[in-house]
């Protein structure tokens, strides 16, 4: 005969609902009264994080009192970021705003947010932290909800499963009338954790290249700052795959005509006849050096150029040989330059202007008197035959380097 309210001859209630995660639970019988919890209000997913008195427990199995299916399909992670790696939506329940500007929501609410989602198919987590200390700084920062409580402030800590069971309730009154379900479906879904992580790392990353992250000591409340700036665009998985080709493409270059620049090969070829009439002095009337141009050319190179360099670049002959693209010397720019060598090559292309046709000389005069030595190289030779150009160029580099 049931007894205490658990009638095994009743079906048990599933339906969709929240995955519940517990962040280094301390004692394994806080674990069995939140499972325990759970079941009284349909919630059937438990995750652990590191479980302090390790797992399985038998304390957990006592305390639990009949929800044993929830603690057998618990699963376990090391930290929180794997727990919720595949959930598009999390709440973090604290009594701590932690200083983060996020929405903050009571359990009423918490679950009228939930219930959309779920409805839709979505992960949902409840984050419950530590029963000592809650939730750390960089936990919360995953967050997309904090769910605060309304209770005593003088005493505002609730036990594990206590928390549990009020928010689980909430849900379960909520959800229990299927009152919340979405008119049109959406054309992605939203976003797990697991993107949106890849996505921070790579942001990171290229920030760090830049080195945005100063001073360093506030590193990483800049990068909280940043994850909650994107958290709460609730993102989708076609945005956050925009966004990153938004944050790749500024990095490196579009796909394109130029194959990692900003330019098709006749825009480059332009850019090139536009430098060389800045360095005659013939726009607007100075000759001021083109340094920061260097890097646009490097990224924009002609067809012939990036022909010419990557068949250099995988040619052991001229390995070590110390040639870079696109240098500033002094007023002019060389197309490749060994420093060390004192060598100037030069790839002449088919059609160019008057000007930049007649500055080649005083260029190279200009180089000579510095003691570089220039080689020329027809563009035309380059795109009819890359490899016989490089046969040819090979000895006179090493005359050059032989000097």
């Amino acid at each position: 005969m049931p007894g205490a309210g658990t009638d095994k001859t009743k079906r048990w209630i599933e339906q969709p609902g929240p995955v519940v995660v517990l962040v280094e639970p301390q004692m394994g019988e806080n674990i069995g009264a939140a499972a325990r919890a759970m079941a009284n209000f349909g919630l059937g997913r438990l995750r652990l994080v590191k479980p302090r008195q390790g797992w399985p427990n038998e304390k957990a199995v006592t305390m639990a009192a009949g929800a044993d299916r929830i603690l057998d399909g618990a699963l376990l992670y090391e930290t929180l970021a794997e727990a919720v790696a595949d959930c598009s939506f999390v709440i973090a329940t604290t009594a701590r705003h932690h200083d983060q500007h996020k929405p903050i929501i009571d359990a009423v609410e918490a679950a009228r947010e939930m219930a959309p989602r779920v409805s839709a198919g979505d992960t949902v987590a409840l984050v419950f932290g530590r029963e000592r200390n809650g939730l750390e700084n960089h936990e919360v920062g995953l967050a997309d909800r904090i769910l605060t409580l309304p209770v005593n402030p003088a005493f505002a800590s609730l036990n594990l499963a206590q928390a549990v069971i009020v928010v689980a309730y909430e849900w379960f009154k909520l959800a229990g009338r299927d009152a919340v379900r979405e008119d049109e479906p959406r054309r992605s879904p939203p976003v797990g954790k697991q993107q949106l992580g890849a996505f921070f790392r790579d942001l990171e990353s290229e920030l760090d290249k830049v080195e945005f992250f100063r001073p360093a000591e506030k590193r990483e409340t800049m990068t909280i700052n940043l994850h909650n700036i994107f958290t709460r665009m609730e993102l989708t998985q076609q945005d956050v795959r925009t966004l990153h080709g938004v944050i790749m493409a500024i990095a490196h270059g579009r796909k394109g005509p130029a194959r990692g620049g900003t330019l098709d090969p006749q825009a480059a070829e332009e850019l090139r006849g536009i430098i060389a009439d800045h360095g005659a002095g013939t726009v607007l009337q100075e000759r001021a050096p083109v340094k920061g141009l260097a890097r646009l050319l490097r990224r924009n190179p002609t067809e012939a150029e990036r022909t010419f360099w990557t068949a250099l670049t995988n040619d052991r002959r001229f390995a070590g040989l110390g040639f870079k693209r696109q240098v500033p010397l002094g007023p002019h720019m060389a197309d490749l330059v060994s420093i060390p060598l004192r060598c100037v090559v030069e790839i002449v292309p088919a059609t160019e202007t008057d000007t930049a046709r007649d500055m080649r000389p005083v260029r190279h005069e200009w180089l000579a008197a510095r003691n570089y030595r220039v080689i020329t190289i027809a563009a035309a030779d380059v795109e009819k035959d890359v490899k016989a150009v490089l046969d040819d160029l090979a000895p006179r580099v090493s005359a050059a380097d032989q000097a």
